[in-house]
């Protein structure tokens, strides 16, 4: 499994002939280069969207038209955007877990957050926010979209009990550097965790030098725009 970062709080993920898109923000994405777009989504083959904030749903309709393949997501907004925007859409929820083919899983669980996008009479709601776990190769992968810390990750840490954990890290929206070193060490046994939704924007984490040094027994990798991390 290779995971590719795409900036922000968007990855790629190459799983034998699967490659997965996660909340893939491309347009205005400062950390994405223009010229680098078609490569982070070329041969798609599913989009997976945690939540309706533009940063993570701005292109996922358009990336549907024109890679042709479904967007999978909360329930709400797929059903929406089905009805609204001709494209295809898997809409499940949390407690689900949906097959993608090959040896490929993908279940939704819970996260503490917010989902809306903007229309001309104001902010709609956009279904409820969501995390993922990703089940392949013999691997769960915990994405945990746009978070606070939640008592959730006990039990999800037990049930599922993810290898790998991309957890959202750069603070003022969703847990900071601490606060995933805490929630890595008291509720998951992590072998490889990678920190997102960071040095997007300066308000933001820039680094997560103190999230490794308080995980010492995790290798924690700072992912760099689109160079792949093998798992």
């Amino acid at each position: 499994m290779k995971i590719i970062w795409l900036g922000h709080g968007s990855f790629r993920f190459e799983i034998g002939d699967h490659v997965l898109l996660l909340d893939p923000w491309l347009t205005g994405n400062p950390v994405l280069p223009e010229e680098s777009h078609d490569a982070a989504v070329a041969g798609a083959t599913h989009i997976l969207m945690t939540h309706a904030h533009f940063d993570h749903s701005a292109d996922a309709v358009a990336l549907s038209k024109k890679l042709g393949v479904a967007v999978h997501g909360q329930y709400d907004v797929m059903t929406h955007w089905g009805e609204t925007e001709g494209i295809e859409t898997v809409g499940f929820n949390k407690g689900g877990t949906i097959d993608l083919g090959g040896d490929v899983r993908v279940s939704m669980v819970n996260a503490v957050h917010s989902s809306t996008f903007s229309t001309s009479e104001g902010p709609r709601s956009g279904g409820t926010e969501a995390g993922f776990m990703i089940h392949a190769e013999g691997k769960t992968v915990y994405c945990s979209g746009d978070t606070d810390i939640m008592a959730d990750m006990e039990w999800m840490g037990d049930y599922y009990k993810p290898d790998i954990g991309i957890l959202s890290a750069g603070g003022y929206f969703t847990m900071d550097m601490d606060k995933v070193a805490y929630a890595a060490e008291r509720y998951f046994n992590f072998k490889t965790l990678i920190p997102g939704h960071y040095r997007t924007f300066p308000i933001l984490e820039q680094s997560a030098e103190k999230l490794a040094a308080a995980l010492p027994g995790v290798d924690v990798i700072e992912p760099q725009v689109m160079q792949a991390i093998e798992v």
